[in-house]
């Protein structure tokens, strides 16, 4: 599996973004798929995450109730719709592919990852 990630930017606070994650492979709909973001000088953290149906989502606290995750798996595609950006979103933002069963947000079940895209809001 092949990921791409893209949809990143320059953005006031206030803005939104899309994030999609593109994927190459026919098992890539059955992957549990997350975002992860990693901003300078700070350790990679989650984002959110969701189950191969859609039907079970998981949000950061830091982003609840501003992000919302999704998938069309007819076009293998994840989606990081993000509202309400704050300059702490800036990071470089990443797209990973787990295929294990279970919901992880560590990252460490994550066995396929995006290049990343930068997201910077300004203030």
């Amino acid at each position: 599996v092949q990921l791409q990630a893209s949809g990143g930017g320059l953005v006031e606070a206030g803005g939104s973004l899309r994030l999609s994650c593109a994927a190459s492979g026919r098992t890539f709909s059955s992957y549990w798929t997350g975002w992860f973001r990693q901003a300078p000088g700070k350790e990679r953290e989650f984002v959110a995450a969701i189950n191969w149906s859609g039907v079970r989502i998981y949000y950061a606290e830091s982003v609840k109730g501003r992000f919302t995750i999704s998938r069309d798996n007819a076009k293998n595609t994840v989606y990081l719709q993000m509202n309400s950006l704050k300059p702490e979103d800036t990071a470089v933002y990443y797209c990973a592919a787990d295929p294990s069963a279970s919901y992880d947000r560590t990252g460490q079940d994550y066995v396929y990852w995006g290049q990343g895209t930068q997201v910077t809001v300004s203030s």
